[in-house]
């Protein structure tokens, strides 16, 4: 009990210093958290992926179309329960700023094989019932205060022209990771005005989604079906949900390096706050160190009292860290929620803020411990502070 408040006293001996130190392990743990928390959310839609889930495109690129004609063929596959399309539509609404992910999807069976989308049963009724009609996520809806009922347009770049919707449903997520910024219509709508002004790109998909009875067998289903189209106009590349989704990530592969480099410098940051005050302090007690030594305290006291300081030290900036790191997180997933539906600190991210200080200060001890051992009584009596 002396001994931790002796540990104490000597911390606050010298308070700016002490605060300054605090403060600087705490900022560089919030950073650390966040930039977790970034690289977290950025694999939130692999996370989501579900197993009994694949994906089949174009073998060269998803940018390429595949034929509707492929869905039959799909559907008479071995393992294959459902099947189901989308195609890609990039469409602007108001200003090229107000990005969000737009799809034409098969209305007759995609929310049932995404069962995490959830609508009320008299939404899907509505949308089943109209061909201009689709289905927006909560978030979607928040942010730009959309209503059921209401008209929206977008202006297409991939396929020119004003295409107008009529609001019929809006869904939630069943968990925190399913993103709720999708904007979802109907392929037959979308197919109709394609042959009606463009024949010649109707009648394609951007890609299908099966889903199987078995997700064991995802990998030999999968050759199964790149082995059917081999050799034709259009070879498919089948993966399951997750590997789809990571080949896009895998884009910005560089940028998520880099992230995680930042990560590792911020933690050599940290070390070096704190060890340049512990060594600091070693030079201010060498003859407090030995004085001690002439009053019988041994070796193992000067252990705990300068490893308790710097763990004192650490562990309070750490705490006051993930403090931050809270209200830093609350405020970045309001500011992304439409580019990071899954930002969220978790709790593992809070707990190895907490690791990461705990161990600086074990660390950054280790110099002052070796020193305050090593030197010989007399010649630490003989330092003038």
């Amino acid at each position: 009990m002396k001994l931790i408040k002796l540990i104490s006293r000597n911390s606050l001996r010298r308070p700016l210093r002490t605060f300054l130190t605090i403060l600087g392990i705490a900022l560089a743990v919030m950073a650390f958290g966040l930039i977790r928390t970034f690289i977290v959310a950025w694999y939130a839609g692999a996370r989501a992926a579900a197993p009994d889930r694949i994906i089949t495109r174009h073998a060269v690129s998803i940018v390429f179309e595949l034929p509707l004609a492929y869905k039959d063929q799909l559907q008479k596959i071995d393992g294959v329960k459902k099947v189901t399309y989308a195609s890609w539509f990039a469409g602007i609404y108001i200003d090229p700023k107000n990005f969000f992910p737009q799809f034409a999807m098969d209305h007759e069976n995609f929310l049932d094989i995404y069962p995490e989308f959830i609508v009320p049963a008299d939404q899907l009724e509505a949308f089943a019932k109209e061909k201009q009609a689709v289905i927006v996520g909560q978030g979607l809806a928040d942010r730009f205060g959309w209503k059921l009922g209401e008209k929206v347009s977008l202006i297409g770049t991939i396929y020119p022209g004003t295409w107008d919707f009529i609001i019929r449903g809006i869904y939630t997520g069943e968990t925190e990771d399913t993103d709720e910024t999708l904007f979802m219509f109907r392929y037959d709508y979308f197919d109709e005005a394609l042959r009606r002004d463009s024949p010649g790109r109707a009648g394609q998909v951007g890609w299908y989604v099966l889903q199987i009875d078995n997700p064991d067998r995802s990998a030999e289903i999968g050759a199964i079906i790149d082995k059917r189209f081999d050799n034709s106009l259009a070879e498919t590349r089948t993966e399951t949900e997750k590997e789809f989704q990571l080949s896009f990530i895998q884009l910005s592969g560089a940028i998520i390096l880099g992230l995680r480099i930042i990560s590792y410098l911020i933690i050599g940051v940290i070390l070096m706050v704190l060890v340049n005050t512990m060594a600091m302090t070693a030079r201010e007690r060498v003859s407090e160190n030995a004085f001690m030594r002439t009053l019988g305290f041994r070796g193992y006291h000067l252990v705990g009292l300068i490893l308790g300081e710097s763990l004192f030290i650490a562990t309070i900036g750490g705490f006051l860290g993930m403090g931050f790191l809270m209200l830093a997180s609350n405020l970045a997933r309001m500011a992304l929620s439409q580019f990071f539906p899954g930002f969220q600190t978790d709790t593992l991210t809070y707990a190895l803020g907490l690791i990461v200080a705990v161990l600086v200060g074990l660390v950054a001890a280790a110099f002052p411990i070796q020193r305050a051992l090593r030197i010989r009584i007399v010649d630490g009596l003989r330092v003038v502070d």
